[in-house]
């Protein structure tokens, strides 16, 4: 039994988190097991078949034994031994219809496995969530219901009480294994969270210490120099700019989202401006899928990259990010001197794939489109598309 898998719309759970409930359920198991044995040793000789009542004392014994060794099984034996476990319960429960006298059933004496058949309500919960727990809650508490047939009202008032009270164990056990579960995968994301923003904040230190002072001063004293060593001041500048935007952006990139989560498009791509970039966004958070999200700023990124790498020093670029209900829309346009269309259909065709695949590639797998347009010049825009779902 494990909490990986599950019944029903419930999800599955990794094992090593349920261990802590396993060990309780046997520790339920041993201790129901005892009062099972003295009860059983108190009124044996009452017994129709006194024999029949040590037999199924043993059997759950034995079962005992092997589901404190096994339990939790591997996920291929878990419906297996769960459904074996439900069985075996149910067939000790049963049991007593032969062992006792039908007078004191009808009377509403409790069956030979009386609190021990709890015990596979409780694995079946903590195994299957609360809907687990209210299947095996249901078939064990018929089972007892069965032992007292035919019911008077007065009986049956009585024993209400032990179906229910396995039917509430079953559903709140459950209930209670998946909150566990998730307070703890909280707590796990937290940390590592936490441990990526300290590790993430001593790198942002030391480049600040090293690498951004370096740059700052370079350009300040090219920019003083004029000439040559201006232009190279200017090169350190915007490299500068491009890498404490790069620092700045790390939190909201690099940051766990839940499954299904969302993250704002915008705050990935403002920390991209800079001297030669503008970011134009809307005033509003512009939410996406996180790997949309994250994956249409990998393909902006390229895009500017090759601005970068094929236009003049100097060339300008904007960004203009629309969100419209369908879908939301992510242009760049530069003022570079532009380039015939039919080199990108060149390029492909020559092997060189970098606008095919970093850009184009990635916008269809997200179910979007990339669209490159360019004359001589004129500049090229690039507008990336992808929609809203759901």
């Amino acid at each position: 039994m494990s909490g990986s898998g599950g019944t029903g719309a419930e999800s599955a759970v990794p094992e090593d988190q349920l261990m802590p409930l396993w060990r309780a359920v046997a520790i339920f198991r041993m201790a129901a097991l005892g009062y099972a044995a003295l009860t059983v040793s108190q009124n044996f000789m009452r017994y129709r078949h006194p024999a029949g009542g040590w037999a199924v004392l043993v059997a759950m014994t034995l079962w005992t034994a092997f589901t404190v060794v096994r339990f939790p099984p591997a996920p291929r034996l878990r419906p297996a031994l769960l459904s074996t476990d439900l069985c075996i319960t149910a067939g000790c429960v049963l049991a007593t219809l032969w062992a006792e006298q039908s007078k004191r059933l009808v009377e509403g004496d409790a069956p030979i496995a009386v609190m021990w058949m709890g015990a596979c309500v409780l694995a079946w919960a903590v195994a299957y969530g609360r809907r687990g727990g209210l299947f095996a809650g249901a078939v064990i508490g018929l089972c007892n219901l069965a032992l007292h047939s035919p019911l008077s009202a007065y009986t049956l008032s009585q024993l209400s009480f032990a179906p229910g009270l396995l039917l509430l164990s079953g559903a709140v056990l459950g209930h209670l294994a998946r909150l566990a579960v998730r307070a703890q995968e909280a707590l796990d994301r937290g940390a590592r969270i936490e441990a990526a923003a300290r590790e993430r904040d001593r790198l942002a230190r030391d480049i600040h210490d090293s690498v951004l002072q370096v740059l700052s001063r370079v350009q300040r004293q090219g920019l003083a120099a004029g000439g040559e060593a201006a232009e190279l001041g200017r090169l350190a500048g915007e490299q500068e700019a491009a890498l404490r935007a790069l620092v700045g952006m790390g939190s909201s990139y690099d940051a766990e989202v839940p499954a299904g989560g969302q993250l704002d498009l915008r705050a990935l791509i403002t920390p991209l401006g800079g001297f030669t970039v503008t970011v134009a966004a809307p005033a509003t958070a512009v939410h996406l899928p996180a790997d949309t999200a994250r994956e249409l700023v990998l393909a902006l990124r390229a895009a500017l990259d090759n601005v970068r790498g094929h236009c003049p020093a100097g060339t300008r670029a904007w960004i203009l990010i629309e969100d419209e209900p369908a879908r939301v829309t992510v242009t760049l346009r530069d003022d570079g001197p532009g380039f015939d269309g039919g080199r990108l259909a060149e390029a492909a065709a020559a092997g060189r794939l970098g606008v095919a695949k970093s850009i184009v590639g990635r916008l269809r797998e997200l179910g979007g489109t990339a669209r490159v347009d360019s004359a001589p010049g004129e500049g090229t825009e690039v507008e990336f598309s992808v929609p809203r779902l759901g």
